[in-house]
């Protein structure tokens, strides 16, 4: 299953992301950070979009001593702001903005959002 996935996903055409120009409105990079960025991203995903799959694959390199698979999941959800079952390089650029130079604000929203797993605007011990 996982190769027609796979096959699929490479047959469908490839995500061209925004202008980049567009981006760097949107976001807090500059046009070369945002080329540096996007280089790094189509060698991971070729095609322009990763899966919820390949996500974990990729995210479980940075922690090979357990099972990120869970974690991964609810990031891939944040990441995923449209809900369409794929992260673009729009939805990597947007999230990586906040993460790393929003303020303070924004990266608890994103933070909330990411363990508000079932989105009824609470945070529960489960």
């Amino acid at each position: 299953a996982d190769t027609v996935e796979d096959e699929m996903e490479m047959a469908t055409v490839r995500h061209r992301p925004e202008a980049l120009e567009l981006l760097e409105a949107q976001s807090k990079f500059t046009k070369k950070e945002l080329q540096i960025l996007y280089r790094g991203f189509k060698n991971e995903c070729p095609s322009g979009v990763v899966n919820e799959e390949t996500f974990k694959e990729i995210y479980s390199q940075f922690f090979p001593q357990g099972d990120s698979t869970t974690y991964a999941h609810f990031l891939f959800n944040a990441f995923d702001t449209d809900h369409n079952g794929s992260v673009s390089f729009e939805d990597f650029v947007m999230g990586l903005s906040i993460l790393l130079r929003g303020t303070v604000q924004e990266k608890l929203n994103w933070a909330f959002n990411l363990y508000d797993i079932n989105k009824d605007g609470y945070i529960t011990k489960e």
